[in-house]
């Protein structure tokens, strides 16, 4: 029996793709209807994110069902076949919101590309509806295939819209994604062949406990192969590279939600199927999510190119992420989740931002400014406040986040959790040193020309804050859907 609202889940997916093949027959000369198509449509799926997100019932368990049967009883796969299974749980609802929030500022800000926009939007629907797939799926074939959906577009949208070295950081994130969907890639088959069930379907798969020895063999396979996206240390290399040469708002996804589809990752294909392999391995994960902490803070400080801060700052922050992952305990992993969201929105507005600036000053150097609170002061307000979430200030999300992981971690690994809270008096330093030089004392006269945030920036800066806030101050309607699901996935990997 199929949900109503799972046909809602169905929509996510299929509009984007809609708009997609629609735009094919769009000349590429009306960049007035392509525009209006794009972000009229990224308002209709944060509309349909924000009513997953509240419709989904707190209180756990897998909601908004729909199966639909694609290959049945066909050669090796026996009777159940390859069905497009989508659901919603706790930890998945908040991700389909947070896709919906940054696709839609993304959509917008992208109105200012003059070059191949259709083109650009094609390929840009397209990443969309991989992620909103990817975190509908309840089938492992189309997890992967909504996992590649949403990966393999970047290398086009960074080489032909991007700047500074964009063929090679394209090309670096392409290669090293593609990758890790290969050790993902065996991971899938090696579990199909180990269940025996002849199906794709991640709740059977679930329940069908794979053997201990088994978990342990595979479970780094998944765990590296999702993780690498997540910006795992010492795999990261690719992400602070494809930060600086994304476009805007390819950067915002990229950061914004690419990044926690790993992460994503790591939680259905490796803590959910393979409990005792998580067990087992969860320690080392713990260490490699402690070095992205303090390796992306300290490097971070070091940058003197904006996004490059904000790429560091991103493979630190994503390193609380799996810190809370590791931790295998209910705060911990709750503080995780949230750090997605919270990241996620906070990247996206950072990026934004500079690229708001970019557009204007053809630069990213910090040292080279100087005063901009005076000459733009909404451009400086709202780059503080995705500052002051990225330090943790309290009233942001930021700070609701890392509070729960550095609880969960202290309550499992006391050391490394000493370690996370002086990465973030590093994020602090770094961060107030960026605001000081670039946004305080005296205007740099080159800058005296400089515009502040046009309509559509400011619109989707405010759309950004809000989400920030909303988290910051009300937390309970995240944590109320997050924790019982976190819940019955620790159940079961005890």
């Amino acid at each position: 029996m199929n949900d109503p609202e799972g046909y809602v889940l169905l929509a996510t997916i299929l509009l984007p793709l809609a708009t997609a093949l629609a735009l094919l027959a769009v000349p590429g000369s009306r960049r007035d209807i392509v525009n209006v198509m794009s972000v009229g449509v990224g308002v209709i799926l944060l509309g349909l994110s924000i009513f997953v997100f509240i419709a989904y019932q707190a209180g756990g368990g897998t909601q908004f069902q729909l199966q639909v049967d694609w290959i049945e009883n066909v050669g090796f796969l026996g009777e159940n076949g390859i069905t497009l299974h989508l659901g919603l749980d706790g930890i998945s609802a908040p991700m389909m919101l947070l896709n919906g929030i940054v696709t839609s500022a993304g959509a917008l800000i992208s109105t200012k590309i003059t070059y191949r926009t259709k083109d650009f939007y094609v390929l840009f629907w397209a990443l969309v509806a991989g992620v909103f797939g990817t975190f509908a799926s309840l089938d492992l074939f189309f997890f992967f295939f909504f996992y590649e959906l949403a990966v393999l577009p970047m290398y086009l949208l960074i080489a032909v819209w991007g700047s500074t070295r964009k063929e090679y950081g394209a090309m670096k994130l392409t290669l090293m994604l593609v990758a890790a969907s290969v050790a993902i890639f065996i991971g899938i088959f090696a579990v199909f062949t180990e269940a025996g069930l002849g199906t794709f379907d991640l709740p059977t798969l679930y329940a069908a406990g794979l053997d201990e020895d088994f978990q342990k063999i595979f479970f780094p396979f998944m765990c590296i192969g999702c993780g690498v996206l997540a910006g795992l240390w010492p795999f990261h290399t690719w992400s602070p590279d494809g930060h600086v040469a994304a476009p805007t708002a390819v950067s915002m996804l990229h950061a914004g939600v690419l990044m926690k589809l790993g992460a994503f990752g790591i939680i259905r294909l490796g803590i959910q199927l393979m409990p005792e392999g998580a067990q087992f391995w969860m320690p080392g994960l713990m260490v490699l999510g402690t070095v992205n902490v303090m390796y992306g803070a300290i490097s971070a400080m070091a940058q003197k190119d904006l996004k490059f801060v904000i790429g560091y700052s991103s493979v630190s922050h994503m390193g609380y992420v799996l810190m809370g992952l590791a931790t295998l305990n209910v705060i911990g992993m709750n503080g995780a989740v949230l750090q997605m969201f919270s990241h996620g929105v906070m990247t996206a507005l950072f990026f934004a931002m500079v690229g708001a600036v970019y557009d204007q000053a053809h630069t990213r150097e910090i040292a080279i400014f100087g005063g901009l609170a005076g000459q733009t002061p909404r451009f400086a307000a709202f780059f503080a406040i995705a500052g002051l979430t990225s330090l943790g200030l309290p009233g942001m999300s930021g700070f609701v986040a890392e509070v729960n992981i550095f609880i969960g971690t202290f309550r499992t690994y006391p050391i490394f959790a000493g370690m996370a809270v002086l990465a973030a008096a590093i994020t602090a330093a770094y961060v107030l040193r960026l605001l000081a030089t670039a946004f305080f004392g005296p205007l740099n006269p080159r800058w005296a020309t400089l515009k502040d945030l046009s309509v559509r920036e400011t619109v989707a800066g405010c759309a950004l804050i809000g989400s920030l806030l909303m988290m910051g101050i009300w937390p309970a309607p995240f944590i109320d859907r997050i924790v019982p699901t976190v819940e019955s996935i620790l159940k079961v990997a005890s």
